[in-house]
């Protein structure tokens, strides 16, 4: 028999689910980020987490002005991540940004697209985990410069942890910083870390550190933090995701 293309297609009954995904991560990435949203794809479960990112503009090389410069895009990039729809949490994935910008504005830009949403930045998700693994005092590796690393550890000094020293790569292209190779990243963990400190805070969220993480913390018996591993365990936790995590250091055990 012959379908009428002119008769009008039975409707079937539906049920929608709450949500395609129990839980909602908002990102904003810079355009040139090489790792947040494969440490990201990484370390959460896909069929139980959304991650939804968005990117905006960034000019290398990596300085406090091309840095300041990432705050006004901040808003329109999060209100575009699933407009007009609750995410669980929203996260600027930019250490040094969200040092030189400061968290609280970090906080204000991305709540005025997603109103009264915990918003996470590497930096605020870093002095999180010191005050979980109870460390007091860090060393601190970027892959920054000089005057960068600097800024960073002023920061903290004023808003978290002791900094017991503070050591660089000295790089200002943060997609070279996506390059620095594991052993480099190893290596240099190594060496930065001082015998005083606590812990070790790996600063970038450019840096292929958090695969790294579990055997730098075996070689130095303390904790170690990074950027990307930090922001990741403190958006799951704000999300209500709180099962232990392997092979990513102590913070995702405790």
């Amino acid at each position: 028999m012959a379908l009428d293309i002119h008769s009008t297609p039975p409707r079937l009954p539906v049920r929608l689910d709450t949500r395609p995904v129990k839980k909602r991560i908002a990102l904003v990435a810079l355009a040139t980020d090489h790792t947040s949203e494969r440490d990201f794809a990484r370390i959460c479960d896909p069929d139980q987490i959304g991650v939804y990112v968005n990117r905006i503009e960034f000019e290398n090389p990596t300085t406090k002005e091309t840095l300041l410069k990432t705050g006004p895009r901040l808003t329109e990039a999060a209100a575009q991540i699933l407009p007009d729809e609750e995410v669980d949490v929203v996260a600027y994935g930019c250490t040094a940004a969200s040092i030189v910008l400061g968290n609280d504005t970090v906080t204000r830009h991305l709540n005025a697209a997603k109103p009264d949403t915990p918003c996470v930045t590497p930096s605020s998700a870093a002095f999180d985990a010191f005050a979980a693994l109870g460390a007091k005092r860090v060393s601190l590796l970027t892959p920054y410069s000089p005057d960068v690393t600097d800024e960073m550890a002023q920061y903290f000094a004023a808003h978290g942890p002791e900094v017991v020293n503070a050591t660089c790569f000295g790089l200002t292209d943060d997609r070279q910083m996506a390059r620095i190779s594991e052993d480099s990243i190893i290596e240099g963990a190594i060496a930065a870390c001082d015998p005083q400190a606590d812990a070790l805070f790996l600063s970038c969220t450019a840096l292929r550190a958090a695969t790294c993480v579990q055997r730098i913390e075996d070689r130095l018996g303390k904790p170690v933090v990074s950027s990307n591993q930090a922001m990741i365990w403190r958006c799951l936790r704000l999300a209500g995701v709180t099962g232990p995590v392997q092979g990513y250091g102590r913070l995702f055990e405790l």
